[in-house]
């Protein structure tokens, strides 16, 4: 079975923000999304955009650097 990194997507009342991503990053939203709804057993996939957030709260959750300067930053 496939690790992923994203687990279920959270129901959360979202803020809109409006991006433009690459076409290849777009296809590989649309593949994980596809992989993580087979991993689930899911019939229908998510759709991509909702992975968005997801993958951006795990990307600045795990990013260490980011973490010590927001600790400095909070100190200071």
């Amino acid at each position: 079975m496939t690790k992923l990194k994203l687990s279920a997507i959270p129901d959360d009342r979202p803020v809109k923000v409006m991006v433009e991503l690459p076409a290849a990053v777009h296809r590989d939203l649309i593949a994980y999304a596809a992989i993580l709804a087979r991993t689930a057993g899911e019939k229908t996939p998510p759709d991509p955009a909702k992975l968005v957030a997801p993958m951006l709260q795990r990307f600045i959750a795990t990013d260490r650097a980011f973490a010590r300067a927001r600790k400095e930053q909070k100190v200071g």
